[in-house]
């Protein structure tokens, strides 16, 4: 599927009430309670890189941008 959210993939399916709700069933996304896909940044929705300490839940690229923001210093 190319499309990033399976409800856009409508548009088509409307018209057949028995075909959408098969293509509903089998083509949502599962409820994720462990694993890789579980933490995405929530500013880009990277799934790398994650860090999650202090409840920041960012990637370590958007974390470099938002570090100053966020009252954090950088030591060199």
């Amino acid at each position: 599927m190319t499309t990033s959210d399976h409800k856009k993939a409508f548009t088509q399916l409307n018209a057949k009430p028995v075909k959408k709700a098969k293509y509903i069933k089998f083509n949502q996304p599962k409820d994720r309670s462990c694993g890789f896909a579980l933490n995405k940044c929530k500013n880009c929705g990277c799934m790398r890189g994650h860090i999650n300490k202090y409840g920041l839940n960012l990637c370590r690229r958007c974390f470099r941008d938002m570090a100053i923001g966020l009252g954090f210093k950088k030591y060199s």
